[in-house]
């Protein structure tokens, strides 16, 4: 038996109760989690703003040791660091074949499964694959990348997502170049690691948007050169430090419609607008014909940073280790599995960066 965070049904509050694993089976991978980021997306998940099925365990941003592997598992063995991997990538499908592996049509397959059970025997699915608020997790193999050399296992549990994401719609997503004005809507997990990122990028001004003023240290900690608490007038204060014109690039980390639009109005004549926030299908965001084509904008969505995990752990764990990525500077709770409820509240009163489990 292992403790575990578990979500009843969508809307009940989390049970912090006793589930049993299986043993590892072929193809399978068990591991003991270090520590488990805790996402908006799993507050999402929560809520019914993304479907998933239940009873479930939450928990897609993690690392860990390995405890147990399958038949057939050779690329981590016991005793190994590994970072999950909430959507691994079929590599047989559309998006695989042509190299947009973040758009994996089986990525989340796994979430429909049933991989472990509760005390009295009730099935229960992975949320997002991987079930990371949980002291052990049983994953597909293809869900657990080695952890790159030099990186602390709990460090290492944000580049499963916040990093990924933040880093990805700098460098994959927005492409931001050096030089460019990037503005950031959002400073939370995401929003912190994209600040960094933008610094990486060798942005010339990096801009933090939020509506709480008590951010302000830790967005600049982490590479804004300028704060702006969020209004009516975003977009105007935004372009008057930018010359102007607008920012460049704009990054969207609310997932809110009124946000999007307001991020969209910031850049400039052609500047380009990535939305990384996970909104509900009742955000609707308007635009009118003509604005479209007087602007020029680009307007984009952007899923786990446009990101190829394989690929893009051992460029974020270069940056780790050259001290351009603070990965602990994210972090601004460190908690138990019974403090996930009050890390969700802290969300959604616009608290703080990102909470930390720490097993």
């Amino acid at each position: 038996m292992v403790r575990a965070a578990v979500l009843p049904a969508v809307g009940s509050p989390l049970e912090i109760t006793d589930i049993e694993l299986p043993e590892t089976g072929p193809g399978r991978v068990r591991v003991r989690l270090a520590a488990a980021g805790v996402c908006h997306s799993d507050l999402s998940l929560s809520n019914g703003t993304m479907r998933v099925p239940t009873p479930c365990v939450l928990g897609h941003e993690g690392a860990g040791t390995v405890v147990a592997v399958g038949d057939g598992v050779t690329h981590v063995a016991p005793g190994d660091g590994v970072v999950l991997n909430w959507a691994p990538s079929c590599g047989s499908c559309h998006h695989c074949r042509i190299g947009e592996v973040w758009l994996c049509a089986g990525a989340l397959a796994g979430a429909a499964s049933v991989y472990a059970r509760t005390a009295d025997g009730a099935e229960l699915h992975p949320g997002l694959n991987v079930a990371a608020f949980a002291q052990e997790t049983d994953v597909a193999a293809n869900c657990v990348l080695p952890v790159p050399d030099g990186i602390p296992l709990t460090d290492a549990a944000l580049l499963g997502c916040a990093v990924l994401t933040g880093y990805g719609a700098i460098h994959h997503s927005a492409r931001v170049r050096e030089g460019e004005s990037v503005v950031v809507f959002g400073v939370g997990g995401v929003g912190l690691a994209t600040f960094q990122s933008a610094r990486i990028a060798g942005a010339s001004t990096v801009i933090a948007v939020d509506v709480s003023a008590e951010k302000e240290a830790l967005a600049r900690a982490a590479g804004a050169t300028e704060y702006v608490i969020a209004s009516d007038s975003t977009a105007k204060e935004i372009r008057g430090l930018t010359g102007g014109q607008g920012a460049d690039v704009a990054i969207e980390c609310v997932g809110r419609a009124a946000t999007i639009r307001t991020a969209w109005e910031s850049t400039r004549r052609g500047g380009r607008t990535t939305v990384v926030g996970i909104g509900g299908k009742d955000q609707q965001v308007s635009f009118n014909a003509l604005e479209l084509f007087h602007w020029g904008r680009t307007l984009s969505g952007c899923v786990y940073g446009n990101s190829d995990p394989s690929r893009d752990l051992s460029v974020l764990a270069e940056h780790v280790r050259a001290g351009r990525l603070d990965l602990s500077g994210l972090v601004t709770e460190r908690i138990g599995l019974d403090g996930i409820p009050a890390a969700f509240d802290n969300m959604l009163a616009g608290k703080g960066g990102r909470a930390l489990i720490v097993f």
